[in-house]
């Protein structure tokens, strides 16, 4: 945008995120999404952009805990809130139990949805945990337990997340297994 003088004005404001533990400090457009932010200014490419309109779900990343699409939500607004992405989820070299869930269950087969997808079943499984109800739940005010949690309401709670290749039975399989493996170190005294 030219200003006076012929010369261009700098628009852009300096951030402080929290992603994936750490402060990273940018200067970016204020209109810069989450997504852009995250994949063209950090070089965390796990988060994908798909449709960049919230209908996919591949840029699923959690912030303040909660599944959240990045390429809807304007990075400046997400000062001080912690978000996560795809490559903190696992420990180290060991993965995280969905991770590994979607590799045994073979719930992948392009893959490019695959962040997204498990980063959206990590948060299902929390807000089962916190009895939080989804559209399939028949009664909102008893809503299932992860002990309850049907096919039916799994695949609804997963419904903003889009697989071209048409994984989705692998998908509610690995989300199943990693419950499972959850309830079993739940009583091994593990946990996330």
């Amino acid at each position: 945008m030219p200003g006076a003088g012929g010369d261009t004005m700098d628009l852009r404001v300096d951030i402080r995120l929290c992603v994936n533990g750490e402060i990273r400090v940018l200067r970016l457009d204020p209109r810069t999404t989450l997504l852009d932010a995250l994949r063209e200014h950090l070089g965390l490419t796990g988060s994908k952009k798909g449709c960049d309109h919230g209908q996919c779900g591949a840029c699923t990343v959690h912030i303040n805990e909660a599944r959240a699409l990045s390429c809807l939500a304007l990075a400046v607004a997400h000062q001080g809130d912690e978000i996560r992405t795809i490559e903190d989820l696992a420990d180290g070299a060991e993965l995280h139990p969905m991770q590994a869930a979607f590799i045994e269950c073979d719930a992948l087969q392009c893959g490019y949805c695959t962040p997204g997808q498990i980063m959206s079943a990590v948060s299902l499984l929390k807000e089962a945990a916190d009895r939080v109800p989804s559209h399939a739940t028949p009664d909102v005010a008893a809503a299932p337990s992860l002990e309850d949690l049907s096919d039916e309401e799994i695949r609804e709670r997963m419904s903003g997340n889009l697989c071209r290749c048409g994984a989705y039975p692998n998908i509610v399989a690995a989300i199943r297994q990693a419950l499972a493996a959850q309830a079993a170190d739940g009583r091994r005294g593990g946990g996330e």
